[in-house]
């Protein structure tokens, strides 16, 4: 009886100590969204409690490289828009690898090879346009109209991790490149922000156009805002909103039920109510979307983009004067 009571005390020690079990999670997901996603995983795991914080991608970089420096990392996972920024922590040696996360039905591309970020779905940048003052338009060219001048809404790469990614695959197809930032500048375009403000500045009028994700766009259009989405035909961007675990985290268990959460068909259907392309195949988009298939997709070398990515912010703060 003694040996029992004590095995029955034991157990019911770990449970409170598991219990007691706190993820930090820094995310660049909109803040309903983080929510959604903090209190499914919550409700699947009961004992574990999620603390987040949310900012832009860039933002939370900053912070995150303040941390590494002092020393005092807090996150233990992190869900944000872009590899880029996952691949400067990886090459420093600051993620966490999960070779056993389970990706066997995900396509390869849409995870690091050495299993240190898992992208969670699909989401593309494309235009938006306000339909009462605008017209639509089919490449990204097109928008360098003078009759634009000042109406175009643009988030900054030096804050989105999303607009960071898109300056990447734009400046690295030549048909695109750094002429089409430079077009920008002259039309006295300030990139600023994130997706957010610019999908309110062209729902109300204040943009004729946006160049945003295609969630924010197509949520606002659902939601009865006079917008309307474009994949232009000369290609999109797109990103995989990658999560991670890191490195510091002290309670890499736990973490790692996180990313099986995002990568199960749960997970997947959660990322499709909240308005973004599952990536796990079976999982239905949402209603209204492109299709993947029917697009151009404007890929480049993420390894490259991780040792050239310093240069390539400041030449774009250079041109806008940032």
């Amino acid at each position: 009886m003694k040996l029992l009571s004590l095995t029955l005390a034991a157990v019911l020690f770990s449970g409170a100590a598991y219990a007691e079990t706190t993820l930090t999670l820094y995310t660049s997901q909109p803040p309903e969204q983080a929510q959604q996603t903090v209190d499914a995983f919550e409700a699947a795991h009961p004992d574990i409690k999620v603390q987040w914080t949310r900012n832009g991608t860039s933002a939370l970089m900053n912070v995150m490289r303040a941390e590494i420096e002092a020393g005092q990392v807090q996150a233990d996972v992190l869900l944000v828009a872009d590899v880029i920024n996952l691949g400067e922590l990886k090459a420093g040696g600051h993620l966490m690898a999960y070779p056993d996360a389970p990706v066997d039905n995900y396509d390869p591309a849409t995870y690091d090879k050495d299993m240190m970020f898992f992208g969670t779905k699909a989401i593309t940048t494309g235009i938006a346009y306000n339909t009462k003052i605008a017209k639509p338009v089919s490449t990204w060219k097109e928008l360098l109209s003078e009759d634009n001048r000042g109406k175009i809404a643009v988030p900054s790469p030096l804050y989105s991790g999303a607009a960071l990614n898109h300056l990447h695959a734009l400046i690295n197809d030549p048909a695109i490149g750094w002429s089409f930032y430079e077009g920008l500048n002259d039309l006295g375009i300030v990139p600023e922000g994130g997706n957010g403000p610019a999908i309110k500045a062209v729902a109300s009028g204040a943009a004729k156009y946006a160049i945003v994700v295609d969630a924010n766009a197509l949520r606002a259009k659902a939601d009865g805002s006079p917008i309307d989405f474009i994949a232009p035909k000369d290609g999109v961007s797109f990103i995989t909103e990658p999560a991670a675990i890191m490195a510091t985290t002290k309670h890499p268990k736990e973490a790692k039920l996180f990313i099986d959460f995002l990568l199960s068909k749960e997970g997947q259907e959660l990322a499709a109510s909240q308005g973004n392309l599952p990536i796990l195949p079976g999982v239905a988009g949402p209603k209204g979307f492109p299709k993947m298939e029917d697009m151009k997709l404007l890929g480049y070398d993420v390894d490259n983009a991780v040792k050239t990515n310093e240069e390539v912010r400041a030449k774009f703060a250079d041109i806008f004067g940032l």
